[in-house]
């Protein structure tokens, strides 16, 4: 049996519950991390989309900045979209303060405004056909180093990246469904046939990440000293 990690949730903004909904689904405990000490109890960490400068302004007020860069320099992590933009080296359109742990640019609102969002259906290598993706104002992955992998594109841009330890997705995962769904299907329906392939996908890499003596437990439970603090 394969061990249950704990993978933090940073619920500053963003929609935070989709994304333990999907964790959940995947064999994965979630929890909310919105401190310091919480970032320190788990095994991996997704950033959700939303707002990237509100992101910023919200990380630094609760001071959570530097821990999450130097989380992000070891520990599995996972940014969609506005995630992507804080995970990046390199922000455009316009520049600003990032977390660097990614070696990519990011154009910021590439697809253009809210009202321009759409869903696209696009090739991955992962298991399982093509992917539905959902952008809202999503950024673009303009640059990539040469130790990104591509896992997923649209239109022949990636969308989809890993770099070690880190993946970034310039969409919204924790939307997405699978093509056994039809343009008739209602809001249950939907709800009941999502595609959870790429937080499958991170679950591993924080699964694979666990040291052999802690499988399944948080870095706290790992480590009573730091537990204890």
């Amino acid at each position: 049996m394969q061990p249950i990690p704990t993978i933090g949730v940073l619920a500053l903004q963003g929609d935070y519950e989709s994304h333990a909904r999907a964790l959940e689904q995947v064999n994965a405990q979630p929890k909310m991390v919105r401190t310091a000490a919480e970032l320190e109890q788990v095994d991996g960490l997704i950033i959700p989309g939303g707002e990237s400068t509100t992101f910023l302004k919200l990380l630094e007020r609760e001071g959570l900045f530097a821990p999450l860069e130097e989380f992000a320099r070891t520990r599995p992590t996972f940014g969609t979209c506005a995630g992507c933009i804080l995970l990046a080296k390199r922000v455009t359109h316009p520049e600003q303060q990032s977390l660097g742990a990614l070696d990519a640019t990011v154009e910021r609102n590439a697809y253009g405004r809210q009202i321009d969002s759409q869903i696209v259906t696009g090739a991955t290598s992962l298991p399982g056909g093509p992917l539905e993706m959902v952008f809202i104002r999503a950024p673009r992955l303009i640059e990539l180093g040469s130790g990104v992998e591509v896992l997923a594109t649209r239109d022949g841009s990636p969308v989809l990246v890993r770099q070690k330890n880190i993946l970034a997705a310039t969409f919204h995962p924790e939307l997405s469904h699978s093509d056994s769904s039809s343009e008739s299907d209602s809001p249950d329906d939907l709800e009941r046939n999502p595609d959870r392939r790429v937080h499958r996908y991170f679950a591993q890499m924080v699964r694979d990440a666990l040291p052999e003596s802690g499988e399944g437990k948080s870095s706290a439970q790992r480590d009573p000293i730091r537990q204890s603090r």
